[in-house]
């Protein structure tokens, strides 16, 4: 590797995106076998949404416990600790035969995959510039998409031929194959790494290799500062109110196609990963467009904004289209364009910490915005059960209807987006 030039930010942006591949794997293997599941120990529909509620409420504890460890121990470590505790967490899935049980594992998953996303932002924030930032935030996104896309057919494979126990012991496995290329790698940040080279390091840190050994103060917020900023809270309540609808479709999709359609286990591995080839195309054209406006010279704020806009502009509709749905091609393939539109959205509000606040303080904004989303995503959990008794018609247009609400959150609490200012200490 030459001096001049080097690429290592997307060598780390790569790995983490393959984590989040994994993490999806993991999670989505309960929703995809359930029906099985569910005879074995003789669970409910209503059980399912405990168990939902259950990782979700250790998901939103996970999203502020990690957001702060890792602006504590940095990435390359509470990464490491992250993987490394929900890979066992989702192996212990297959000593599992009550819902008791069940809720212990998915709780010991939930805390910990919810390091990844305020990880990976503090990574976004710590590697690359405000111009590249929301397509590295994409291509971390795209491995949530890429991770449900493959998780469903893959974990319908594995449970044909190792039933579900055996599948949650293999899954639980792959965490611990990626966590040795990491360590590898990330051996340092930005500013350290002996593989980033001075341009690759100028690019980053905007600033020359040799710089002041005596770093300036910089604004380094307690949560009580963070959210003394209208911005913090623009973030927090479109988060609340957008997040609900991709957890609808991770959660249930599955579930949806059963009792919607009649589906097995083999067919909802057939049609259940066609939606996240729109997300995943979304992830990625979400992150360029606002990353190519702004080389155009739009300002930040402009190109935020409006990228989040054209999300929302294709979620609604598609939504509503979703409940015209009478066969399951057309289902997954409206769903595909409502995942598209969030993810060209989410993938920019996500960029938001990184845009306001500096590395040492971007997980702890990143994680109590990740609080705000599950918090938002528990009321939609137990209403499903409630609103589906017929048909999925009414979740689908309840959530439409958060779309308009998130958007204005976007433009009207969130203010302007830049680097904020207050008191200074030394980091």
């Amino acid at each position: 590797m030459t001096r001049t030039r080097s690429a290592v930010r997307w060598m780390i942006v790569g790995m983490i995106a393959v984590a989040t591949v994994i993490n999806y794997i993991d999670r989505n293997a309960l929703a995809v076998m359930w029906p099985e599941i569910a005879k074995d120990v003789g669970a409910t529909k209503e059980d399912y949404a405990l168990l939902v509620t259950v990782f979700m409420l250790f998901y939103a504890a996970g999203q502020f416990v990690f957001g702060r460890l890792f602006d504590i121990i940095g990435t390359r470590m509470g990464f490491a600790l992250s993987i490394g505790v929900w890979s066992i967490s989702i192996a212990l899935h297959s000593v599992t035969h009550s819902i008791l049980s069940f809720s212990i594992v998915r709780a010991m998953l939930g805390i910990s995959e919810a390091g990844a996303w305020p990880g990976a932002v503090k990574a976004n924030a710590e590697w690359f510039p405000a111009r590249e930032r929301a397509l590295a935030q994409g291509i971390f996104n795209a491995g949530a998409s890429v991770g449900a896309i493959i998780s469903a057919p893959l974990i319908a494979l594995l449970f044909l031929w190792l039933g579900w126990r055996g599948t949650f012991i293999l899954v639980g496995a792959i965490g611990f194959v990626w966590l040795l290329p990491w360590l590898v790698i990330y051996r340092a940040g930005p500013d350290k790494h002996p593989w980033v080279s001075e341009a690759e390091r100028v690019l980053i840190l905007d600033k020359p290799l040799h710089a002041d050994p005596n770093p300036a103060l910089e604004y380094l917020p307690t949560v009580r500062e963070l959210m003394s900023h209208r911005q913090s809270w623009g973030i927090v309540v479109s988060r609340f109110f957008l997040d609900p609808i991709w957890w609808l479709f991770v959660s249930w999709l599955p579930i949806y196609l059963a009792e919607t359609f009649g589906f097995d286990i083999k067919q909802i591995g057939i049609f259940a990963w066609v939606p996240y080839v729109g997300a995943a195309i979304g992830s990625l054209l979400g992150g360029w467009l606002s990353g190519r406006l702004i080389a155009r010279g739009w300002s930040v704020d402009r190109a935020r904004k409006w990228s989040i806009t054209i999300g929302c502009v294709v979620m609604a509709p598609a939504l509503l289209g979703a409940v015209l749905a009478t066969d399951p091609l057309w289902a997954v393939i409206t769903i595909a364009a409502v995942l598209f539109g969030f993810q060209v959205a989410i993938g920019n509000i996500q960029t938001l910490p990184g845009d306001l606040f500096s590395g040492k303080s971007v997980g702890s904004m990143a994680g109590i915005g990740g609080m705000a989303a599950v918090a938002g995503t528990l009321i939609t959990t137990w209403l499903v059960p409630v609103m589906t008794a017929k048909s999925y018609a009414p979740i689908f247009i309840l959530v439409a209807a958060l779309v308009p609400l998130s958007l204005i959150a976007t433009w009207w609490i969130t203010g302007p987006i830049k680097k904020l200012d207050g008191p200074a200490r030394r980091g």
